[in-house]
């Protein structure tokens, strides 16, 4: 018997909360048409392997015109060819190659699922145009609050993964044109970002009608490391690859605030800054001047229009030909403590 109740969820990222080792999920809480509701997004199977992580960053696709026309609300979805429906096999042509395994939850920055989706789910808060479309199961508890957010009625999207190829148990999920997906649409970038996940259980060989597995589950596919072959360094005035953002204060105990950011020349050769700058979540830029040393850092401090948000947020390193050559974000509760340096 396939999911219950597909439909895609349109709304505002209003907040979340993080996975934990009490819980699979990743929850958003959004709003729209004037009520709430959360998306829970398994980053970890019940069996406790990891999950299948693929992320599309642009997402093209014929679709999305459809989906942006979408009111903010709930949208009930036939799971048929032809319409919106979400098959990971037959209209995403998505296979194991296209996925990693990552763990819910792990030391460091950016190296999990909590982080993957926080990444993309704080960028979507803190831009009041930015849209999350969710595609599941939905569900409704009335009269009971939501367990995570405490709001009423108890309502939302679950499922929010790969709906076929299930084994054991869970082969009664299955079914054709039911996947779950999480899309994130930045109408000021004109970018679409696609999250596919799926369960390390689950077969992309499936049944044209059931979607019941039809060949056992293939392991993802993991490359082998590359191999290096040791050259002399080149130097060049600006080796853009060497520059890293390294470490930013965005609550600080002075009073006024003093925001810093850190960069890393990581070449042999000095990098003349001129030109360059740093950008906030909001493209706030900041100009640059200076050189920095092989090998050495330099901490810049932070003044209007550029702003770290104590709420999470992001900062962008752009040279003198403006193209982007580092990126980092961090979240609020990395934020949260006064007087701590970020380390990314």
């Amino acid at each position: 018997m396939p999911i219950p109740k597909y439909a895609v969820l349109v709304g505002r990222a209003v907040d979340r909360r993080f996975a934990t080792t009490k819980s699979n999920h990743y929850e958003i809480k959004i709003s729209a048409a004037g009520q709430s509701y959360r998306i829970a997004v398994n980053v970890q199977s019940a069996d406790g392997s990891e999950v299948l992580y693929a992320m599309r960053d642009p997402f093209a696709h014929p679709m999305l015109a459809q989906l942006a026309a979408l009111a903010d609300g709930h949208h009930p979805l036939a799971s048929a060819a032809g319409g919106l429906a979400i098959d990971f096999v037959r209209t995403e042509h998505l296979q194991p190659a296209d996925f990693v395994a990552l763990p819910a939850t792990n030391p460091g920055d950016d190296n999990d699922l909590n982080d993957r989706v926080d990444g993309f789910v704080e960028r979507a808060i803190s831009q009041k145009d930015a849209r999350v479309y969710a595609f599941g199961s939905s569900f409704l508890d009335p009269g009971q609050k939501d367990q995570y957010f405490n709001f009423k009625p108890a309502q939302g999207i679950h499922d929010v993964h790969m709906n076929q190829g299930n084994s054991g148990s869970f082969a009664k999920d299955d079914g054709v044109f039911q996947d779950g997906a999480l899309l994130f649409h930045f109408p000021a970038e004109n970018r679409w970002i696609a999250v596919f996940l799926a369960f390390q259980s689950q077969s992309f060989q499936t049944d044209n009608v059931t979607g019941h597995a039809t060949a056992a589950p293939q392991p993802p596919v993991v490359a082998p490391p590359p191999v290096v072959t040791p050259t002399p360094p080149v130097v060049t005035p600006a080796v853009a690859a060497s520059m890293r953002i390294v470490a930013a204060l965005a609550n600080s105990l002075a009073d006024p605030e003093i925001e810093t950011v850190t960069l890393l020349n990581a070449s042999p050769a000095k990098v003349d800054l001129a030109g360059w700058v740093l950008a906030d979540k909001n493209k706030n830029k900041l100009p640059l001047s200076g050189a920095i040393d092989p090998g050495a850092a330099m901490r810049i401090t932070v003044a209007a229009p550029m702003q770290l948000s104590n709420k999470g947020g992001a900062i962008t390193l752009i040279d003198g030909n403006g193209k982007v050559v580092d990126g980092v974000s961090y979240s609020h509760e990395q934020a949260s403590t006064p007087g701590w340096t970020i380390v990314f």
